[in-house]
């Protein structure tokens, strides 16, 4: 028989691509979602049976340190509090994008009629679906170009119970306004790729090798490309006094503001994360 603080300092000590807080974290991770045990059952080394379930833990550790991200290795991670399904189609949501969610959640915590938001780039669905969760009376629309991106955003949204509208559309090939029915948003909120390829350099191997780089990256030459299509657009779809939300890159805050600026947005805001950083801006249309 073997104990849970034994298991956890095996696990830890194996993973070697890690920073050593990180391994424990990530060790946590593996032994809540593969065994139940939680972060007191290390601590007050709860025996494990014999003829317990176990993965292969040497596969797994051999996947973590070939640089492949836990979420991806148990499937899933977690989002303002909420399960969600990960894949390498989608971005493995992160801390600050929780935070824009929350901004966008306050705005709009009170009931009114005919709320309508749109998440442009939704990956795996995160931002929408926990709109919808959390914001009821909002009707939630949520778009992206990628096929199986939309796939897995569609199963996260079923497994939720979060009722979204999907739809495929490329925000950089759009000839506005659009044809069709296209209805007019109350709110827009986006997280879209904002990293410059320059800045490959100083990212891991876990991002690089694992997640989707059209989900990522822009060009140096054009790095504001998506805000430009966002800002674009909602000058068509927002009603007056819209707002529109995004996450942006640190390093480019106030170019940021004035693309929105330069299209008659008002009240232009550079509002910072957690870690005091530039990464969000807000504006409003009309």
């Amino acid at each position: 028989m073997t104990s849970a603080r034994q298991l956890y300092l095996y696990i830890v000590k194996k993973i070697t691509v890690y920073p050593e807080k990180e391994s424990q974290a990530i060790t946590f991770m593996l032994l809540e979602h593969y065994m139940r045990l939680r972060n007191i059952d290390v601590l007050v080394d709860r025996p494990i049976a014999d003829n317990a379930a176990q993965p292969d833990w040497d596969n797994i550790i051999a996947r973590l340190n070939n640089n492949e991200p836990v979420q991806h290795i148990i499937g899933s991670t977690e989002f303002c509090g909420l399960e969600f399904r990960v894949s390498s189609s989608v971005l493995i949501p992160r801390p600050e994008t929780e935070e824009l969610v929350r901004m966008v959640t306050r705005d709009y915590a009170e009931p009114d009629k005919d709320i309508t938001i749109l998440d442009i780039g939704t990956g795996s669905g995160c931002i929408a679906i926990v709109l919808a969760r959390f914001l009821p009376h909002v009707s939630v629309h949520a778009w992206d170009v990628s096929d199986e991106a939309l796939k897995v955003a569609q199963e996260n949204a079923r497994q939720l119970i979060a009722d979204v509208t999907f739809a495929k559309q490329d925000m950089l090939n759009m000839t506005l306004p659009l044809p069709g029915s296209i209805p007019q948003f109350d709110c827009l909120v986006s997280n879209p790729p904002y990293v410059t390829y320059s800045e490959q350099e100083h990212m891991r191997p876990n991002v690089l090798r694992f997640e989707p780089h059209e989900a990522l990256f822009v060009e140096d030459s054009d790095p504001l490309l998506f805000y430009k299509a966002i800002a674009d657009f909602g000058t068509h779809y927002l009603k007056s006094n819209g707002k529109c939300y995004v996450e942006i890159n640190e390093h480019f805050g106030s170019e940021t503001k004035k693309v929105f600026e330069e299209r008659n947005y008002r009240n232009v805001e550079i509002l910072r994360d957690i870690n005091g950083k530039d990464r969000f801006v807000r504006a409003i249309w009309g």
